[in-house]
């Protein structure tokens, strides 16, 4: 559990990759942050950054008080120490292992007695009890992304990071998956930062906003107050948008 308040973000982060020049600064206080902007914004770009999956990038980025990436002091937490999980569009699952085993793959430093109730716990919290023998292979692609969330909750992490969690999804289970990721947050605390390109998901899940256009930062805030009122010409053109696939 993630205690309440614990949860507040900063990011300011100067990158390229090729002839792409990403420089974004944003806040959030926790909750469920969702980066929204068209394909190519700079947003799976920017949550590689936030999981310490890329490298070359000036500015800082801070989790409750704690410094992950501070390019002018030289620090760099790597990945598997930054307390940051994250899912992926396409599951990222160890096929040839159970879902128990790939949801306690991060806790097996953990004795059998802690690890199989916190295993059992996860399992019930994403609707997957008794699904503890099946391998990914027998799932249905909503299932498989269940076990991915419960996978990347298992290690208690500070922020969980999902890029297009959805997108291979088809529309009914991604509505029910949506419904279950937002009573999953409420549950558990942890703040969540979601990578979409779809308005239904940033209306239903999140928080706060923050819409990205070719690598810069056009608007933030929270959800209602720039759906409401966008602040300028280029975040109206993003809102008015369905799906900006």
């Amino acid at each position: 559990m993630v205690k309440p308040g614990s949860g507040h973000l900063l990011v300011r982060l100067r990158a390229r990759r090729g002839a792409f020049a990403l420089d974004v600064g944003f806040e959030t206080p926790g909750g469920i942050t969702a980066l929204f902007g068209p394909s190519g914004a700079g947003k799976s770009l920017t949550l590689r950054h936030l999981a310490g999956l890329e490298r070359g990038s000036e500015g800082k980025v801070e989790l409750a008080g704690r410094t992950l990436f501070d390019g002018d002091h030289g620090i760099d937490i790597p990945p598997r120490e930054r307390g940051v999980g994250m899912v992926f569009q396409e599951y990222a699952l160890f096929p040839h292992m159970s879902v128990a085993a790939n949801i306690g793959y991060g806790l097996r430093e953990l004795p059998r007695s802690e690890r199989e109730p916190r295993v059992a716990d996860l399992l019930e919290r994403v609707g997957l009890a008794g699904y503890d023998g099946r391998r990914p292979e027998s799932l249905s692609g909503g299932e498989r992304q269940r076990v991915a969330v419960a996978r990347a909750l298992a290690p208690g992490p500070g922020l969980l990071l999902l890029d297009e969690p959805f997108g291979a999804l088809d529309f009914r289970v991604r509505r029910g998956l949506r419904r279950e990721l937002r009573t999953l947050h409420d549950a558990t605390g942890v703040p969540m930062v979601l990578v979409t390109h779809s308005l239904a998901e940033v209306r239903e899940l999140s928080d706060h906003l923050v819409l990205l256009d070719r690598g810069r930062v056009v608007g933030t805030g929270t959800t209602g107050a720039l759906l409401a009122d966008p602040p300028n010409a280029v975040a109206a053109e993003l809102l008015d948008a369905e799906d900006l696939g």
